[in-house]
Formats: structure tokens, C-alpha cells, sequence
């Protein structure tokens, strides 16, 4: 008896001890409002959820998915009626997801879907060709692109004495930081609604803003013309100004550090030589490691001093004409990664290395990179950077896109229709994945003489980009023009 009484205790023993190991293995919430831990010698334990109190049937998030189509088309009509001479009510991406409500045949057999979907100015219904979705996005992914990381990330809600801040920024170079330029700039923040400065902490030389310890040890020059030697006073003075501080790091465009390091640079197979782009700076390849630790010691100091955010800016590898040159190029690369892999990892790593810091990180991506499925060559895949970062920046300048894009035929005339075409287009990919970034664009403050057929960018020009982004639900953006010179009536409270 004694016996049967003691195996009844061990098994329910077991049972106990089983139990609590699947709850210490559930999933991390993907939105947290504590920073990432740094890494420590023993595991720290994320408390398990508690579970809904009206829990839904264990079959409703198949019965959802199972009513969701993803377009698999490149631009996809929406129709009023299930005809296809039907009135067009909108236009619909690769990739983006619908809800399918009713399903019916024309009278030539075609299967129509009727479809509902969030647009711009609210819910949208209508029809669209059934033979143009899939029901599972991964079909629409290349086996590349399968390989990425889409799953919810463990992301940080709001750092402790680091608050959320609805940006409306501008650039400033690391010489308009360093004199007289930054007092004027500074003053007009009093007068507009501009709250936020994006500056060059290691610019597109591979210059640093300040002296830095990681300069002295991976790129020694780096730190030759630095202009600011007090960078607690340059923090200082921002933040007694109520002035947010986002500090750009150039990652992978680095003609300093490839000059220490010329092994490191990407080459011309053929003849060795280093590739450049039109400007003439040399690439190092995103393949790098220790150029990856390069820019994350960097960035870690930026936190230090007292920066709110790390923007990561050329995060890509060079424009190498849609890839077609890829054969003719060395990118170094020892690990066998893609280039969108390598992308992505490097973003991950940096919000690993750089939470603990309570600073929250970007990544500035080609404008059109929302409207693409693929990584356009370059890594840059719309779901793989927006999953991983806490901010993700388009560069949306109209001067930027080529004509008949979004069907515009100079876009740079049409900065309206452009930025709110790719703004329409970014917001529908973010839909995409559960824990996306917020969209935060950079958008036109210059005139773009070098394009055929510009026009003069001023007040207006810059009033109807940022409307174009209101009118798409976003709120925040940054200003780019390389002389800093911004265009003060767009931007007046």
C-alpha cells in the first residue's frame, strides 16, 4: 500500500515539475517596457503572461488566417464590382494582406474576392481577382528572403528616462553641430515645430563628431579633424533646449576606415581595384565583423554621452545596378550570408548591444524599398529591417525616384503624389509583420538641379510631402539638406 502511495506522490511530483517547465519556456510578450538585459552569467526568467479571460476558440486564428489573402500580383486593382471593367477604387502591392469577406464567379468563371482592408483614410471594401493572392505570404518570398527573421521581436516599449518623442527633425553635419550654425539653429526650434536634430557622429569620410576610443582602436583617423572636444557640453546644451538627439552612423560607406583597412574594402574582381559609386568613396563590405563592432563602440559612446537614439544610415551594401554587377564584385564574404541576412543580423545585433543603454535605434532605407518585394540588391528588405529596429526611415525624396515611378513622369515635379504613394505603400508593408517599426521618413528640403525637368523646392514643396504623410496616418519625419539650410515658413508653429 505503502508502496502504491509513494509512486502516486512521485508521478504527481513529475507532473508538478513538467508543468512548470513549459510555463518557464513560454514566449516573451513582443512588446516589453523593460530594456533588453545585458547578457549575465545566469538566465533571467521572463514572467509567463497571464492568460485572456474570455479566451477564443482554439480554431478562430486559423479561421482568420484562413480568410486572409496576400496579393501576389506587382499592383493589384480594387474594384467596386466583381467585373473587370468595374470602377478601380484603389491599387493594391505585392504582398499586402486582405481579409476576405465574400467570394463569388463572373460570368466568365473567374473567382472574385470581396475584400476589406485598412487604407489611408480608413476601411476599405471592394473586389479583386481571386488568381492574383496566395493564401500563405511566404509563396510570394524568395528562398533568400524565407530565411529572414519575421517573427515578433522582444522590443522595448519606452526606456526609462528616455521618452518616446513624436519626431519632426533635421540634419545637421558635424561642422554645423561644432559652430555658430548650431545657436541658429537651435533658435528656430523656438519657432517651429522642429523638436528633434539628426547629427553626423561618423559621417560619409568616416569622421567622427568626437574624439572616440573606438576610432583609436579600428580606424586611428577617424578621430583626426574631430570638431567637438566637450561633448557633455554639446549634449548639455541640446537637452537644456528640450532638443531630442538622434546621432547618424554611416555603417558600411567608410573611405577612412577601408584606407586602414584596404583588405576590408569591396573590390573589383578583375583588376583589384576598390568600387566606388559616383561619389568616388570606397564601400566596406557589411560583411565585416569587426567593422560591426567598429560602429557599435561608436554608437555605444553616442549613449553615452547622452544621445536618445542611434541611427543607423548607408546600413546596405552599394547600389550595384539591381545586381547585375554582384558577379563582377568581391564583398568579402567569408560567412555565406545574403546580403539581406547580413543586414538584418547586424541590426539585430546592434539593438542587443544597445538596449541596455536605453537608446533606441533606426535604420534609413531607400525610399522605394516599401513599394519592392524583393531587398533591391542592396539587403534592404522592407519586413526584415522595420521587424528589427524601433524606427525605420525611407528616404523619400522625390529628386530620388526614377521617372514614370508610381506612374509620375519626373516624380521630383510631384512631391505630393510621390511621398504619398511610397508612404501608402510603406504603411500596407508594416501591416505585414506583428512587431513593426515606426515609419518615420526622411523627406526633400533642396532642389534637385541634376534631374531633368526639377523644380525649386521651398515652402510648399516641402508643406505637401509632409501632408502626404499626415493624410497616410504618419506624423513624424526628418528633413534632409546637406547645406542645413531649411526652409523655415513649411515648418512654423
Amino acid at each position: 500500500m505503502r508502496g502504491k502511495k509513494f509512486a502516486v506522490i512521485i508521478t504527481l511530483l513529475f507532473v508538478l515539475v513538467f508543468a512548470a517547465g513549459c510555463m518557464y519556456n513560454q514566449a516573451a510578450p513582443a512588446i516589453t517596457t523593460n530594456p533588453i538585459p545585458a547578457p549575465a552569467e545566469q538566465p533571467q526568467v521572463t514572467p509567463t503572461p497571464a492568460p485572456p479571460e474570455n479566451p477564443a476558440p482554439a480554431d478562430a486564428n486559423q479561421d482568420k488566417a484562413e480568410n486572409v489573402a496576400y496579393i501576389s500580383a506587382s499592383k493589384l486593382k480594387v474594384r467596386e464590382a466583381a467585373q473587370s471593367d468595374g470602377k478601380a477604387l484603389d491599387n493594391l502591392i505585392k504582398g499586402s494582406a486582405v481579409n476576405i469577406v465574400e467570394e463569388k464567379q463572373d460570368d466568365a468563371g473567374k473567382t472574385w474576392y470581396k475584400v476589406n482592408y485598412d487604407g489611408a483614410n480608413g476601411s476599405v471594401e471592394g473586389w479583386i481577382m481571386a488568381e492574383y493572392t496566395v493564401k500563405d505570404r511566404t509563396e510570394l518570398l524568395s528562398e533568400t528572403l524565407r530565411k529572414l527573421d519575421f517573427a515578433p521581436q522582444n522590443k522595448t516599449l519606452e526606456y526609462p528616462g528616455n521618452p518616446r518623442v513624436e519626431v519632426k527633425g533635421i540634419y545637421l553635419t558635424l561642422y554645423s553641430a561644432s559652430n555658430d550654425r548650431l545657436d541658429k539653429l537651435i533658435e528656430m526650434t523656438k519657432r517651429t515645430e522642429i523638436n528633434t536634430f539628426v547629427i553626423d557622429v561618423k559621417d560619409d569620410n568616416g569622421h567622427m563628431l568626437f574624439p572616440t576610443k573606438a576610432a583609436e582602436k579600428f580606424s586611428p583617423n577617424a578621430n583626426k579633424n574631430a570638431p567637438v572636444k566637450d561633448i557633455a557640453a554639446l549634449i548639455k546644451k541640446l537637452k537644456d533646449n528640450n532638443i531630442y538627439t538622434i546621432a547618424r552612423i554611416v555603417s558600411f560607406k567608410d573611405p577612412t576606415y577601408t584606407k586602414h583597412h584596404p583588405d576590408r574594402a569591396i573590390i573589383h574582381r578583375d583588376s583589384g581595384k576598390p568600387f566606388t559609386n559616383s561619389d568616388g568613396l570606397i564601400w566596406a563590405s557589411a560583411y565585416d565583423r569587426d567593422l560591426w563592432e567598429y560602429n557599435l563602440a561608436v554608437s555605444k559612446e553616442a549613449a553615452e554621452a547622452g544621445f536618445n537614439e542611434i541611427q543607423f544610415d548607408y546600413v546596405r551594401f552599394p547600389a550595384s545596378n539591381g545586381g547585375r554587377l554582384d558577379k563582377s564584385l568581391d564583398y568579402r564574404n567569408k560567412t555565406g550570408e545574403s546580403k539581406p541576412q547580413a543586414i538584418q543580423d547586424y541590426l539585430k545585433y546592434a539593438r542587443e548591444q544597445l538596449s541596455p543603454l536605453n537608446v533606441y535605434i533606426s535604420a534609413d532605407v531607400y525610399g522605394l524599398v516599401g513599394s519592392v518585394a524583393d531587398d533591391m540588391s542592396l539587403g534592404q528588405h522592407w519586413e526584415a529591417v522595420s521587424n528589427v529596429v524601433d524606427y525605420i526611415s525611407p528616404m523619400m525624396y522625390p529628386s530620388h525616384y526614377a521617372n514614370q515611378t508610381y506612374g509620375l513622369s519626373i516624380p521630383d515635379a510631384y512631391p505630393y503624389e510621390t511621398v504619398y504613394h511610397s508612404t501608402k505603400d510603406s504603411v500596407a508593408r508594416n501591416k505585414n509583420i506583428e512587431t513593426p517599426a515606426g515609419i518615420r521618413p526622411w523627406i526633400q528640403a533642396f532642389t534637385a538641379p541634376w534631374v531633368p525637368g526639377h523644380i525649386k523646392y521651398s515652402d510648399k514643396q516641402v508643406e505637401d510631402q509632409i501632408r502626404a504623410l499626415e493624410e497616410n496616418g504618419v506624423k513624424e519625419y526628418l528633413l534632409w539638406n546637406a547645406g542645413n539650410k531649411y526652409p523655415e515658413g513649411a515648418i512654423a508653429r
